[in-house]
Formats: structure tokens, C-alpha cells, sequence
């Protein structure tokens, strides 16, 4: 099962880099005026999105799924568990929001300021750091 932990983490470790990279991009994108920019983050954010986030988001969680599964009872009588699956969720939902945030720029419809985006930034680093406490520490909730 250890083979399995370590291909959850490096999916993890794949999704989160680009949970925290598009946000950013987001931010500069906000901030560009000439349209060689604005056009090259369009290939950036797109293939970040597609290329890397997705695959690993699913990755991350069919090795996790599997990792439940083969411990069912085990981990399903775990609180810290059920708090880290809600803030999993969150992130599924927050890389879908991303993924709507990157049509509008594809669109050239993004309303939102370089501010906001900083801001946005900030969520998956907060949910990471609480994810990574509750795996490691496994206190009961």
C-alpha cells in the first residue's frame, strides 16, 4: 500500500502546483494590456488547466479512492478522514471555478481584478496546509 500512498502524493503534489500556479498566471493575465500577452497566457493557463491540473486532480483522487477502499472500515471510522474528504471537495470545486475563470479569459470576458486573483490564490495554500495537518497528525475529529 505504500507504492500506492507515494502515486496519491505525487499526483497531489502535480495537482497542487498547478492549484497554485493558475491563480497566478490568472493575476498577471488581469494585468496585461497588449495582446501577444494576453494571448500567450491563454496557451499557458489552458494547457496548465488540461495538461496538468485535471489528470492529476483525477489521479489524486482515483489513488486515494483505491487507498479507501482497500481499508475501508478502517478509514471510514476516522474523523480527520471525513473533514480532509470535505476539504478535498472544496478543492474539486475551487479547480472548477478555475477552469471557469479560465474560459472567460479565453473569451476575453474576465471580470475580475489582479487583486482578486491574489486573494483567489490564497484558498488552496489555507486547505493545503489544513489537509496536510489532519493526514499526518490523524487526531480524531
Amino acid at each position: 500500500m505504500l507504492w500506492l500512498k507515494a502515486l496519491h502524493l505525487i499526483a497531489m503534489i502535480c495537482w497542487f502546483a498547478q492549484l497554485f500556479y493558475l491563480p497566478r498566471l490568472f493575476v498577471y493575465h488581469a494585468m496585461t494590456e497588449d495582446e501577444v500577452s494576453n494571448e500567450r497566457f491563454k496557451v499557458m493557463e489552458r494547457k496548465l488547466y488540461r495538461g496538468i491540473g485535471l489528470p492529476s486532480m483525477v489521479l489524486t483522487l482515483v489513488f486515494g479512492i483505491w487507498m479507501i477502499a482497500l481499508a475501508h472500515n478502517y478509514y471510514m471510522s476516522q474523523g480527520w478522514l471525513h473533514i480532509k474528504l470535505t476539504l478535498v471537495a472544496i478543492l474539486v470545486a475551487y479547480q472548477h471555478v478555475c477552469g471557469r475563470y479560465l474560459k472567460a479569459f479565453s473569451q476575453d470576458r474576465n471580470t475580475k481584478s489582479h487583486t482578486f486573483y491574489r486573494w483567489f490564490n490564497e484558498v488552496p495554500v489555507v486547505l493545503l496546509i489544513i489537509i496536510v495537518f489532519l493526514a499526518v497528525l490523524k487526531q480524531p475529529a
